[in-house]
């Protein structure tokens, strides 16, 4: 398999994993920049064979209509997820999926399963195909489905939302503030550093940093706080940082 982070964020979130043909996680960019990121990965947005929405937040389904529409490709959700926004024009697109569901595409297996957020039905996914991709954000705290996601990754997509001295001293208001740190908000960087630290397994060999704050976070103390890591041993991953403007690189596993 191939993973990339196109895009994480507030702005907006959207992953590529695939070979020759491949699906997104989210679009919660523009049809414009999911095509110009694709392009810099040299992947042809033709060869996306499905689109998997994680829940209705606007940085996570914004470009899904256009693109959809755009190239005919099948939408991927909970129920719940699609009554609870406007998704895309052409409902004949839309497949709906549940919790703990595999999707069998592209030679992958995509797993859905459920997770803590402020919206109905909330899912993160497992992509398999012999290893297994996890791409995990958007999420208030490490609920055993995550436990469980982490210590079978083979590579890492985490939130690392926020530090939370930045939090505490920063401009948001209190009842902002009181969400981001709550069960239905977002990981800091420790909470997914200990969560990695205790629960991943030694094949673990890639994390991906995401969805960064750009208010309550810097790159440098994400990963700093991924040093924790270096207590065990038998834990040896890279540790990289995703980006609002630009993809990553293309891993290969």
């Amino acid at each position: 398999m191939e993973i990339c982070a196109l895009a994480s964020g507030s702005s907006g979130n959207c992953f590529y994993v695939g070979n020759k043909n491949g699906i997104l996680v989210d679009a919660g960019i523009s049809t414009k920049q999911i095509i110009e990121r694709l392009n810099i990965i040299k992947k042809n947005p033709e060869n996306i064979k499905g689109i998997f929405i994680t829940h209705e937040h606007s940085d996570h389904i914004k470009g899904a209509d256009v693109f959809a529409r755009k190239f005919n490709i099948p939408i991927f959700l909970t129920k719940k997820t699609f009554e609870n926004c406007f998704l895309c024009s052409d409902e004949d697109l839309i497949n709906f999926i549940k919790n703990d569901e595999r999707v069998s595409l592209c030679g992958m297996e995509i797993e859905a399963f459920s997770k803590s957020h402020n919206c109905l039905d909330p899912v993160s996914f497992n992509i398999h195909n012999g290893k297994q991709v996890s791409i995990i954000t958007d999420v208030g705290y490490g609920c055993k489905n995550v436990i469980k996601s982490v210590s079978e990754s083979d590579f890492l997509c985490i939130e690392s939302n926020y530090d939370e001295k930045m939090l505490d001293n920063g401009h948001y208001p209190y009842f902002l503030k009181k969400w981001v740190k709550s069960d239905e908000g977002h990981l800091s960087n420790n909470q997914s550093a200990l969560c990695v630290l205790e629960n991943a397994s030694s094949n673990l060999k890639n994390i991906v940093l995401s969805h960064l704050s750009k208010n309550n976070n810097t790159h440098n103390i994400a990963l700093k706080s991924f040093n924790i890591l270096k207590e065990r041993r038998d834990l040896c991953p890279k540790v990289f940082i995703s980006e609002r403007e630009f993809p990553t690189k293309l891993f290969k596993i």
